[in-house]
């Protein structure tokens, strides 16, 4: 126990004093766990010998990390995802397999050798690329997200990967012995032996039974067991429940052989329509920062200098060839998916290394005979070594970002989602929609041409789509065809008006609202097409005049009565002179116009004086009703 608490000090102290440093410094969070492991590891020793087995109780962080990120990505989301998923995920395994087994072999390791080092070298880090990300604010970027379908598919490939290695085990080489404390090793053998004394069809019924139960009790559990928590009124018990059900499900997927962090990502993904998600996310979200945090200093702490520094040219030429390769097969592949240059290069240098299941692939290879030992602590150096290098491709990407920012026209966002609800322009106008629209559970597609307003909606952790909303292309893109409200909310006067047309040309059904800057803009709206036009300062104009009647001696009933009546009116008289509007003439040379002008000025007063000689009616006739009484 005195040791357990000596651990977490060291551990502790090391993060508070690496992490903000390498903050400050503009290297994230990632980089300043990493180098805390190092000092604390191999160049302080004072970790201990239980680096591997502290590693393997973090990697519950990533478990943590995949739930919190299916909560976030709705069912139909992850349906849409399913081309990259499989298109763009599964070619990079392939591509990159194929050519790490070409260079392998060239170097004259035989085929099996080859073909593992590949399937192993083809995965890249889900923590350490998703935890960069999220630090960024760039996993709602298109970018981000076509890392993650990349990522999650290398998560469900490990499975099969860990059942075909044996297959490549080489003849008549001697299966080393299993260290009693290797538990990467430990972890693997387990699967795979579970897996080999259930029959084919047993451990597929297995596992299919397993996702159907996560499906049904995310749908039909979660709710009674949050009202029966509820009632207990501890706010630890939610937190506990949370624990339970991201550990309880790990549970299950290790019994099944299957990926806890795929289980839990699935778990996540049913709950994402939940009103209990953001309970859930609050509830987590400390955990998986202190847990990857572990992992990554863990990672730091393991790294085997010595080894390194027995062959230091020969390791350090083959971790550069490593990313050198991978980078090249990623950017080929971002090239035949169009994805624009921002994007391209983050998915390039993002998944530019290897990844922590590696360590476990290539334990359980060298287990069952399919590598050798020499050759197994080789590949875990060559890993590790990837992994420290990973933030610093982030950095190279974030300079290439800046470079980027000099070209004149980049190219619109690939919108991958629709919603009910279009908001052209997120300006304060548009965000305050957009914020009232998602605040009730509806899903919304915004849209605007500002790159920076876009990448800051996108690190306060709200998707937006950069791109010209009044581009049709881009509209039908974001689901014009299926969308019940589009909200007109650019600056552009000209461009509202061109694009409330284009709209209702498309669809006569289509309500739109749109922003106006004054009375005019609203009467060429209206002429364009569209049915509900808010004018800006309007609202917040009858409010202050709401205030000064309440501090003139009006009541707050009078006062509210005024600008309720004043409100309805303009309403009606917009509506009314729009019609009387003649476009390119002066209004003081529109003789109809402003005599109705004038006219409608006369009635409202009319209607005020009215509704005020009510209101004191009403106030005298109380008293005498309440003494009749």
């Amino acid at each position: 126990m005195e040791n357990f608490f000596l651990q977490a000090t060291i551990f502790l102290g090391a993060a508070l004093i690496a992490v903000p440093l390498a903050a400050r410094l503009g290297l994230g969070s990632v980089l300043g766990y990493i180098a805390a492991g190092i000092v604390i590891g191999p160049i302080l020793g004072l970790t201990g010998n239980d680096t591997a087995g502290l590693q393997h109780f973090a990697e519950f962080g990533v478990v943590v990390m995949l739930f919190l990120i299916g909560l976030e990505l709705e069912p139909r989301t992850l349906w849409d995802m399913r081309h990259k998923l499989l298109g763009l995920g599964g070619l990079q395994i392939v591509l990159t397999t194929g050519v790490i087994m070409g260079l392998t072999y060239m170097m004259k390791q035989p085929w099996e050798e080859a073909l593992a080092i590949g399937l192993i070298l083809s995965l890249s880090s889900t923590a350490i690329v998703l935890q960069s990300l999220t630090e960024k604010g760039l996993i709602q970027t298109a970018g981000g997200r076509n890392v993650f379908s990349v990522l999650l598919t290398q998560d469900i490939a490990v499975i099969p990967m860990l059942a075909f290695l044996p297959l490549l085990a080489v003849s008549g080489r001697l299966v080393p012995h299993k260290p009693a404390d290797d538990h990467a090793t430990s972890e693997a053998l387990s699967l795979v032996s579970y897996a080999d004394r259930i029959p084919g069809w047993g451990l597929t019924l297995i596992t299919v039974g397993a996702i159907f139960f996560i499906i049904f009790a995310g749908v039909f559990l979660t709710r009674p067991l949050f009202r029966y928590i509820h009632h207990a009124r501890l706010r630890e018990m939610y937190t506990a429940f949370a624990l339970l059900m991201v550990v309880s499900i790990a549970v299950l997927m290790d019994f099944v052989g299957l990926s806890p962090a795929l289980g839990t990502f699935l778990a996540g993904v049913v709950l994402a329509n939940s009103e209990f998600r953001h309970e859930l996310e609050s509830d987590l979200e400390p955990f998986k920062g202190l847990l990857l945090g572990l992992f990554f200093i863990t990672v730091g702490a393991g790294f085997n200098f010595q080894g390194f520094f027995g062959d230091p040219f020969r390791i350090l030429a083959l971790t550069l060839l490593l990313i050198g390769v991978k980078i090249g097969v990623l950017y080929v592949l971002a090239r035949l998916w169009k994805l624009k240059p921002h994007d391209r290069w983050l998915f390039t240098l993002g998944l530019g290394q290897a990844g922590e299941f590696g360590f476990v692939l290539v334990s359980f290879a060298t287990a069952t005979g399919v590598l050798g030992v020499a050759l197994g602590q080789k590949l875990v150096l060559i890993i590790a070594l990837s992994m420290l290098i990973t933030p610093l491709l982030f950095i190279l990407y974030e300079n290439r970002t800046r470079w980027l920012k000099t070209e004149p026209d980049p190219e619109p966002d690939e919108i991958e989602e629709t919603g009910s609800v279009i908001i052209a322009g997120i300006g304060r106008f548009g965000q305050t929609v957009n914020a009232l629209v998602r605040s009730v559970g509806l899903k919304s597609v915004v849209l605007d041409k500002d790159m920076n307003v876009v990448q800051t909606m996108r690190s306060f952790g709200h998707k937006g789509y950069f791109g010209d909303p009044t581009r049709p292309d881009l509209l039908k893109a974001a689901g014009i065809a299926a969308a019940k409200v589009l909200v007109v909310a650019v600056d552009d006067h000209a461009a509202s008006v061109k694009l409330v047309k284009y709209a209702r040309q498309l669809r006569e059904d289509l309500h739109i609202v749109a922003r106006a800057r004054n009375e005019f803009s609203v009467y060429e709206l209206y002429e364009a097409g569209a049915d509900d036009i808010v004018r800006e300062m309007f609202d917040s104009s009858l409010r202050a005049g709401r205030y000064v009647l309440e501090n003139l001696g009006f009541s707050e009933y009078e006062a509210a009565e005024a600008e309720d009546e004043f409100y309805h009116h303009d309403r009606a008289s917009l509506k009314e002179l729009a019609a009387l509007w003649k476009p390119g003439i002066p209004i003081e040379k529109n003789a109809e116009y402003s005599a109705r002008v004038k006219e409608l000025y006369s009635e409202l007063e009319a209607a005020l004086a009215a509704r005020q000689q009510r209101s004191k009616e009403a106030a005298w006739a109380a008293p005498d009703e309440k003494a009749e009484a």
